[in-house]
């Protein structure tokens, strides 16, 4: 199993090149608003792509939320509960 700064590194690759962020993704906090630095709906899509394919899972709809992608350590969240499954 990957373990969280695995994950977390990962995460931030995918952010630093989909998330159209304005600050940079390797200086967020795991809890700080994605939405608020900068990443937009569409924006948003590109991530739950390109995590789809970097950790070669799939989101269920129940997963397709606005706050399932809000920050790092929900995104991790989900992607732990996924790479469990």
């Amino acid at each position: 199993m990957t373990d969280t700064a695995d994950i977390d590194a990962q995460i931030r690759t995918i952010l630093k090149s989909q998330g159209k962020l304005s600050k940079d993704a390797a200086t967020l906090d795991v809890e700080e608003d994605l939405y608020q630095a900068g990443m937009t709906s569409h924006a948003s899509v590109n991530v739950m792509l390109a995590l789809e394919g970097g950790f070669d899972i799939e989101f269920p709809d129940h997963m397709l939320k606005r706050h399932v992608f809000s920050s790092i350590a929900s995104i991790r969240a989900a992607v732990t509960e996924l790479l469990a499954a």
